[in-house]
């Protein structure tokens, strides 16, 4: 009687919480076929004679099958262009931007005044939640030679001068703007993950460090580094995985025909193949090229990190 008893009570009922958390799951997954699966239906337009179709959807499922897109697209010297330069910022940004977020947690976990710690973090953090459009807008107008606020700081410094202002939207200082601009964006919204982890670490650790006279960077350096490296080791091999990956909106805002050679990136150049000239099937080749490159990326650093560290995020 007590085993039928103990079957019984292993059966749960569902109940209306339960409901709600599936109901919840579901919209996600049903998202995530409505918004990532189904458009991959159009990769199929890679292998089209499509460029130019006034019906997309008649010019993917009745034009000739070809591998010329692919062939136009490596035979573009453009393409090469700006393929190097997507490459070339990406590595700049993942140089300079991404041990940012790293020594900024590094260092707020160092504040012992807990409201300071709170608002240095909410002051930092904000910065990503303005869009690239409306923060883009703000950089050119403090970096704008007459009316922008830059050029004062840079003459107070004895680097400009009022009767000659240094033009800061010249495409030889892109590099430098986009890279300060990115971290100013990124840092405080990057380093929650780094503080979530730190905020994990055993503190027992930190005062047996300082009981053995350990100071501040030390307890840093051998603690707080090596706890958290998996974390890091993750967000390096997902940012490496990105390479030739940019947000449209962070570079077409500071877009012109002066700094076209520096601007343009992947992401400008397949909108412009696609909306601007209507070439949808070299366009798509393009976006197909880029994901086949990331997952190559993401595979070689994988097998890289666990070679010579024993961790990576696949298995």
């Amino acid at each position: 009687m007590n085993k039928v008893g103990d079957t019984k009570n292993t059966h749960k009922v569902l109940t209306k919480r339960d409901f709600q958390l599936f109901s919840l799951i579901g919209m996600s997954v049903v998202f995530l076929i409505i918004f990532n699966y189904m458009p991959m239906f159009g990769l199929i337009f890679a292998f089209k004679d499509g460029d130019g179709s006034l019906n997309i959807l008649k010019g993917m499922t009745e034009s000739e099958w070809t591998l010329g897109n692919f062939k136009a697209l490596f035979g573009d010297d453009t393409f090469w262009e700006v393929f190097f330069n997507t490459l070339k910022i990406n590595l700049l940004l993942l140089l300079f931007n991404f041990p940012m977020p790293v020594i900024f947690a590094i260092l707020l976990n160092e504040v012992s005044c807990g409201w300071v710690r709170k608002t240095i973090q909410t002051i930092a953090t904000l910065p990503h939640f303005i869009s690239w459009t409306v923060f883009g807008g703000i950089v050119l107008l403090m970096t704008d030679m007459n009316i922008g606020v830059i050029n004062p700081i840079l003459d107070f410094l004895g680097l400009s001068s009022s009767e000659h202002p240094v033009d800061l939207n010249l495409p030889q200082y892109f590099y430098p703007k986009i890279i300060l601009a990115s971290i100013i964006k990124s840092t405080g919204w990057g380093a929650i993950i780094y503080i979530a982890a730190i905020a994990g670490i055993d503190q027992s650790l930190y005062e047996a460090a300082e009981i053995d006279g350990a100071n501040r960077f030390r307890r840093a350096v051998s603690i707080t580094l090596p706890s958290i490296r998996p974390t890091i080791l993750v967000y390096l091999l997902l940012n490496i995985s990105t390479l030739l990956s940019n947000s449209f909106e962070q570079f077409y805002v500071f877009q012109n025909v002066a700094n076209l050679s520096k601007t343009r990136v992947l992401a400008t150049y397949l909108y412009n193949l696609g909306f601007t000239y209507r070439k949808y099937s070299t366009a798509t080749a393009l976006s197909l090229c880029e994901g086949v490159i990331s997952l190559l990326l993401i595979f070689s650093t994988n097998w890289l990190a666990k070679k010579w560290t024993g961790e990576g995020i696949l298995y």
